[in-house]
C-alpha cells in the first residue's frame, strides 16, 4: 500500500469500534492501531497487552529471565549429576546419591527457544562509476497512453534517492524505462559509464520451477553447492527454505532469495523497487543497515519513510510529473 492508503487505513482502524485481526511488519503502523499483540514463535502463540513497542519490551525481559533460569538450572543439574557420579558406588553415600538422582529425574527441564536465523545483507561493491549515473531528457513513460509529463532528472554518483507517490502513477515504469527494460514513449535516457547495476523488481516470478538452490545456481554457475547454501543461509533462509521450490516460499522468503542474487554480484548502483514489501522486521532492519553502509548509489521506490529517511540524500515526489494524480 502507498503512504496515502496506509494513512487512510490507519484512521479507519483507529475509529473502528469492533475487533479486528491484523498481520503486518510495519511497526509505526502497528503502534498506531493495535492494543494486543499475539506472537508466534516455535509453534507457540503468546499474548501481550499493548502496542508493538510494549510487546518488544516485555518480550526481551521474559527472554532474559528465561535465559537466567536456564543457566541456573543447567548449573544445578551439572552439580547433581556430578554428586551422583561420585557417590553412587559408596555404601555410605549411596542413599544421598539416589535422592539427588530422583531430583534430577523429576526436574522440569527448561528449554530455550531455537533462535531463528537472522539475515546478513552485505553488498559487494564494484569499481567507482562515472560522475553521472543517468540523465533523462524530456522522457515520457507509459504503454498505450502516456503516464507522465516530460521528465528531466539526473542522478550523480554517491546519491541515494527515494522515489515516492501513490500506487499506479508510474514509479516502477520510470525505473524500468531508465534501465531500458520498458521502452519510453518519447525522450531519452543516457546511462553513465562503468555502471554495475543491481535491480530488485517489485514482484518475483512465481512461475519458476527451480528450487532456491537452482535459482541462485542459475545466476552463479561457478559456485559450489556449499557456496550456494552458505549464501542463502546468510540471507536468513533455513535448510527447509533452501531445498524448497522457489514458488512455494512466502513473499518475504522469495525477497531474501532475490536479494541474495544482488548481494553476491559486485555493484555500484542499486535500483530497488519496493524491496521492503514482504520483509519481516529483522530483515527490514538489516536491509536498512546494509543500504546505509553501501558506498554506491541507490534509487529506491518505497512507501515507508521510517525505512529510508536515515540514509537518503534526497527524495523525488513522483506526483510532480505523473498524469495519474
Amino acid at each position: 500500500m502507498d503512504a496515502e492508503h496506509i494513512e487512510w487505513l490507519k484512521r479507519y482502524l483507529q475509529d473502528y469500534e469492533n475487533a479486528f485481526v491484523l498481520i503486518s511488519h510495519d511497526i509505526p503502523f502497528l503502534n498506531s492501531v493495535v492494543n494486543i499483540i499475539y506472537h508466534m514463535e516455535n509453534q507457540e502463540l503468546n499474548r501481550y497487552v499493548g502496542d508493538y513497542d510494549k510487546f518488544l519490551e516485555v518480550y526481551e525481559v521474559k527472554k532474559k529471565q528465561l535465559e537466567a533460569a536456564y543457566n541456573r538450572q543447567q548449573k544445578e543439574r551439572e552439580e547433581l549429576a556430578d554428586f551422583v557420579a561420585r557417590n553412587k558406588a559408596r555404601v555410605a553415600t549411596r542413599n544421598m546419591a539416589m535422592s539427588r538422582q530422583k531430583k534430577l529425574d523429576k526436574m522440569d527441564i527448561i528449554e530455550l527457544a531455537a533462535e531463528k536465523p537472522k539475515p546478513e545483507f552485505n553488498f559487494k561493491e564494484a569499481r567507482t562509476p562515472g560522475k553521472t549515473i543517468f540523465e533523462t531528457t524530456d522522457l515520457v513513460i507509459g504503454y498505450d497512453t502516456p503516464l507522465s509529463k516530460p521528465i528531466n532528472v539526473r542522478m550523480e554518483r554517491g546519491e541515494k534517492i527515494a522515489m515516492f507517490g501513490a500506487n499506479g502513477i508510474g514509479k516502477s515504469t520510470l525505473l524500468k524505462s531508465i534501465l531500458g527494460l520498458t521502452p519510453a514513449l518519447s525522450g531519452k535516457t543516457v546511462l553513465g559509464d562503468y555502471l554495475e547495476i543491481g535491480y530488485f523488481e517489485q514482484e518475483s516470478d512465481n512461475k519458476s520451477k527451480n528450487t532456491c538452490i537452482e535459482e541462485l545456481w542459475s545466476e552463479f554457475p561457478g559456485f559450489s553447492q556449499y557456496e550456494v547454501r552458505s549464501a542463502l543461509a546468510k540471507c536468513g533462509l533455513t535448510t527447509k527454505h533452501i531445498e524448497s521450490l522457489f514458488r512455494v516460499l512466502s513473499g518475504g522468503e522469495q525477497a531474501k532469495v532475490r536479494l541474495c542474487k544482488i548481494i553476491n554480484r559486485a555493484t555500484n548502483v542499486l535500483f530497488l523497487d519496493e524491496p521492503t514489501n514482504h520483509l519481516d522486521v529483522d530483515a527490514k532492519e538489516e536491509l536498512k543497515r546494509a543500504l546505509k553502509a553501501y558506498k554506491g548509489s541507490i534509487l529506491l521506490i518505497c512507501h515507508e519513510p521510517d525505512f529510508y529517511e536515515d540514509f537518503i540524500t534526497r527524495s523525488i515526489d513522483c506526483r510532480e510529473w505523473s498524469l495519474r494524480v
